[in-house]
């Protein structure tokens, strides 16, 4: 240190917790700072909320929860030594904050208490935080920092903007950031907005992993004071992100409108220079796979699953899930089960076995012509004098879903529904068929974007893991003769921008025409949408990939009376 600035090593640790496991939380956490001070780094951030793990829910009710968060924390704080650590944690006072504690020399110096709490989409933070009053700075080895949590930066102002005001030239912000497409680029540009209005570095520490519906994407960045990002981490790893940063020394400004809580010294040495770390950012398609994979892969690690499996039609959807579970957890640990009828043609039966064979899973065999005739034998003194029709074509489907849940119940194994968002927004997933499951892979993307993620995930091997026929071959069903999904609905071309409209941008009749549907069509979209909304609230939980995913995001009344 000079008489005028220093050099602050600063560290983001972009981590993995799981919801509700506080004492591994608070290993992990300890492993990281500890990691980051053989780094050298005098300042270490950790995300949001990270001890107790994002989101917490209703855990939040629990005191005895919320006294085991602070007990970790506390553990910390003893152990901290050689460096200043920022730890997302619930804090109380007179009442309960989502807050970043800031741990040194064996203690807790400071608990900053989140200004903004977002209350739209999958959050709900106000049913159990209460906002803090203010921004606070503290003083890292002269150095001013300003404290910031998640969305204090996502508005203009205040915070950030009276910490800039104030003297911090670098404000930290501990993230747990869900993602969506293009979320990682959106949240990077509007953080240099945030530094060239502050006129601070800003440093976001985003949480990375999956949380049943909710995938966190990491991508933990520095940008310096002109917007300029001079540091990020990877997409979707664990990382330590190293950046050495000049800062000046000082005080806060005269009557600055934001306390200065402590002041603290990391202990820190001189390393040599960081390298400067930053790491690209994947293309769509590359990202979305790898979102799905995180977050299957942590739902089944996490739920304490080794052993996933799915029935396998030979279709596009089902090859998806094949492709996603067997990179999430390994081929040798899916089973994939093939289940002939009378209107699944040999060709996509073949096509079923060779992608089995192709991804080395395991792969069952269970004709179910015999079970379907005796289903109708049972159900013709019934069904007599009417049209087959939906009902008939549907036994098939729960036919399936029964015999993998049998397995998945006989062995443990987690099952994995293959219906796509297109399939559900319109109805045309089965309910206790191709919906049955476990985990919903395909929940929240959209049927032409399935063909999109195969293209991208066959590109990238080495030999064939899906025959070109299932990526060719016009999507069915398969549960009557000849069937086409075009026989009932809109090419998906039409279909999925139209959908968009209607469930991500909360549209009307009238703009489900202007994105392109005749008016009749239209009327029969927003029909089959509105009445599938009893379908989608028993489907399993599923990856979040769109900024509207069915589920947290999207809750809609199921009895609804409202018309156009």
């Amino acid at each position: 240190m000079d008489g005028d600035s220093t050099t602050l090593r600063l560290a983001l640790a972009q981590v993995n917790p799981k919801v509700g496991d506080v004492d591994g939380n608070a290993a992990l956490a300890a492993e990281w700072i500890g990691r980051a001070r053989d780094a050298g780094a005098d300042l270490v951030v950790l995300p949001e909320l990270v001890i107790s793990g994002y989101p917490p829910e209703d855990l939040l009710l629990k005191p005895h929860f919320l006294a085991a968060c602070e007990e970790a924390v506390e553990g910390l704080a003893a152990q901290a030594s050689g460096i200043v650590a920022m730890i997302g944690c619930p804090v109380r006072d007179a009442a309960l904050h989502n807050g970043l504690v800031v741990i040194a020399d064996g203690r807790i110096a400071a608990r900053y208490r989140k200004v903004h709490l977002p209350n739209y989409g999958v959050f709900d933070e106000r049913r159990w935080f209460d906002p803090g009053p203010v921004g606070e700075l503290v003083s890292v080895d002269g150095a001013l920092v300003g404290l910031t949590v998640c969305e204090d930066i996502w508005l203009p102002g205040p915070p950030s903007s009276e910490e800039g005001a104030a003297g911090a030239r670098l404000i930290v912000n501990a993230s747990a950031s869900p993602y969506h497409r293009f979320k990682g680029t959106e949240r990077e540009r509007m953080v240099a907005d945030r530094a060239r209005e502050a006129g601070s570095t800003i440093a976001l520490c985003n949480m990375v992993g999956g949380q049943d519906e909710l995938v966190f994407d990491g991508h933990s960045f520095v940008v310096g004071a002109d917007g300029r990002t001079i540091a990020r981490a990877a997409q979707f790893e664990q990382e330590l992100l190293l950046c050495d940063l000049e800062l000046p020394v000082g005080e806060p400004a005269s009557g600055a409108p934001v306390p200065l809580t402590a002041s603290l010294g990391s202990g820190g040495g001189e390393p040599s220079p960081a390298p400067v770390r930053l790491a690209p950012v994947k293309e769509p398609a590359a990202e979305v796979y790898a979102a799905l994979v995180t977050g299957l892969g942590d739902y089944a690690a996490k739920n304490g699953f080794r052993r996933a499996i799915l029935g396998l039609s030979g279709g596009i959807d089902s090859a998806l899930v094949a492709l996603i579970a067997a990179d999430a957890l390994g081929g040798e640990n899916l089973t994939c089960v093939v289940m002939p009828s009378p209107h699944s043609s040999a060709e996509t039966q073949a096509d079923a076995r060779a992608i089995g064979a192709n991804l080395g899973a395991d792969t069952i065999e269970l004709p179910i012509e015999d079970v379907m005739r005796a289903y109708d034998a049972l159900l013709a003194p019934h069904f007599a004098g009417t049209e087959p029709g939906i009902a008939e074509e549907n036994l098939q489907a729960r036919i399936r879903g029964n015999l993998v849940m049998a397995l998945s119940n006989k062995f443990g194994w987690l099952p994995l529904s293959t219906g796509n968002k297109s399939e559900m927004s319109v109805g045309y997933a089965t309910l206790y068929g191709d919906m049955a499951g476990g985990f919903a892979v395909l929940k929240d993307v959209p049927k032409l974007l399935v063909y999109e993620l195969v293209e991208h995930r066959v590109a990238g091997s080495d030999g064939e893991l899906i025959p070109r026929a299932v990526i060719d071959r016009p999507p069915s069903a398969e549960l009557r003769p000849d069937q086409k999904d075009t026989d009932s609905l809109p090419p998906y071309e039409v279909l999925d921008p139209a959908l968009a409209v209607y469930i991500e941008g909360d549209g009307s009749r009238a703009d489900l025409v202007e994105a392109g549907l005749s008016p009749a069509d239209a009327e029969r979209v927003a029909g089959l949408v509105d009445r599938a909304e009893y379908k989608r609230r028993q489907a399993p939980p599923g990856v979040k990939i769109t900024t509207k995913a069915f589920g947290r995001d999207r809750r809609l009344p199921i009895t609804n009376g409202f018309e156009e």
